[in-house]
């Protein structure tokens, strides 16, 4: 779930959350989503099927045994495919786009897209979750502890994002197993989301058939609802010094990595790394790549190092990174060998997505609450600190609303399913599937 490299997106980010009871507020108004349809979902909610939880069990389970680093999910949209080809689901309704050909990372396919046409009248809605989990998930051998699904061996679970992905499928599977009735409908897996969610960025929208309401899952419990994210820059940070003999002549050579742990301290002793705080502005940064060096008798001539900065506020966002390059132009310039050189910083800074805040009275949210209450949970809203694909498809027009569905410690070999938390997810991602006010 998070875009960060180097920690975790729900789990680790310092968010606020605020509990509250839902009031039954009117939507503003939407294309093809009128105010009475928001409110009277609930209503609808109630009467909607349940879905197969021990076959969604063993779905969640068969899909976090399958590798699908960001750029390598062609086994996993693989499974998707067939599971769906299988319960009936006509080839010609399948797609992928070619948003991996935009990418900077050059994946190995696109988005994976499912519509269809519906049975009922009302407006299109989107389930979407995203296919690819963070490395440290590769290998992973998922067991059932109890509630809880945790890997067998020193790995992620990758509950994040594939109990995402198993919410998704599973309502898709239901519907076309059951031959349920529903309003048209796209379900929708995006590639590249834990590298700066690339995947929602480049998607064909054309593809996805103006949905009106649009329910993403991506981390925590099943009644959080996440109506807004931070934004966040990624920097690449090229250090060049001199090499020279580490033993015979240390005086000649200019130490890549010794600019690189000056600007870093600089940097951690300013309070510019980590939760940073300047009066009432907040935001984070991190340093999680660090390569240099190949000898200890040679004094290091290059450093490559990848780094973020996060805030909510775009104008201090900015204000990080250019402290960030600040203290790395100055170091570069304190480290000088005999003759006075010094060494030289090149700076690439991209903006990964901007911070989105959907309104409380947003139609996707009314109705993804009042979903949570009729299977008898207590809705949340929460703003995130982590990127979500729902910041670009927010940004590109379609207001996203992120749910949960029981992934904890996402990004750690802690990881966890909470399978209760999972299954009120199935149930959710169904009523909204098949709901039509």
């Amino acid at each position: 779930m998070s875009t960060s490299p180097a920690s975790a997106k729900m789990s680790t980010a310092k968010a606020s959350a605020v509990k509250k009871k839902s009031a039954d507020k009117s939507a503003s108004a939407k294309p093809g989503v009128s105010k009475a349809a928001a409110a009277k979902d609930a209503k609808a909610s109630a009467a909607a099927p349940e879905p197969d939880l021990k076959a969604a069990q063993k779905l969640v389970l068969e899909l976090m045994a399958i590798p699908g680093r960001s750029g390598e999910e062609g086994p996993i949209r693989d499974k998707i495919i067939d599971e769906m080809r299988r319960a009936g689901a006509p080839a010609s309704a399948i797609t992928t786009d070619q948003a991996h050909k935009l990418t900077p990372l050059k994946g190995e396919t696109g988005n994976l897209i499912f519509k269809l046409p519906g049975t009922l009248r009302g407006p299109r809605r989107l389930l979407m979750a995203h296919l690819d989990t963070v490395p440290l998930c590769v290998g992973c051998k998922p067991v059932v502890k109890g509630d809880y699904v945790r890997s067998a061996k020193q790995t992620g679970v990758g509950a994040d994002d594939r109990a995402g992905c198993a919410v998704v499928l599973t309502a898709a599977l239901e519907i076309l197993r059951k031959k349920l009735p529903h309003p048209p409908l796209v379900f929708f897996w995006p590639v590249q989301e834990e590298v700066g969610l690339f995947g929602a960025r480049f998607a064909n929208l054309a593809l996805l058939g103006k949905p009106a309401l649009a329910f993403n899952w991506d981390g925590g419990p099943a009644d959080k609802l996440t109506l807004g994210a931070t934004g966040a820059f990624r920097l690449k940070i090229e250090i060049t010094g001199l090499a020279s003999h580490a033993g015979g002549a240390p005086e000649h050579g200019v130490s890549a990595i010794a600019i690189a742990g000056l600007a870093i301290a600089e940097l951690q002793k300013e309070g510019w790394l980590g939760d940073v705080r300047r009066g009432d502005q907040r935001g984070t940064s991190n340093i999680g790549v660090i390569h240099g060096g190949d000898a200890t008798n040679v004094i290091t001539d290059h450093v490559q190092l990848k780094a973020e900065a996060r805030s909510h506020n775009p104008k201090f966002r900015k204000q990080i990174v250019a402290a960030i390059e600040q203290a790395f132009q100055t170091a570069a310039k304190s480290v000088q060998n005999i003759r006075g050189v010094c060494g030289k910083v090149a700076i690439e800074t991209r903006h990964d997505y901007e911070a989105f805040r959907l309104k409380d009275d947003e139609p996707c949210v009314l109705v993804a609450e009042a979903a949570v209450k009729a299977i008898g949970g207590e809705p949340y809203r929460f703003v995130s600190n982590g990127g979500l694909d729902a910041n670009w498809l927010t940004e590109r027009g379609i207001p996203t609303v992120t749910m949960g569905c029981g992934q904890q410690n996402a990004h750690t070999i802690a990881e966890q399913l909470d399978l209760v938390a999972f299954r009120q997810a199935c149930r959710i991602g169904l009523r909204l599937a098949t709901a039509t006010e």
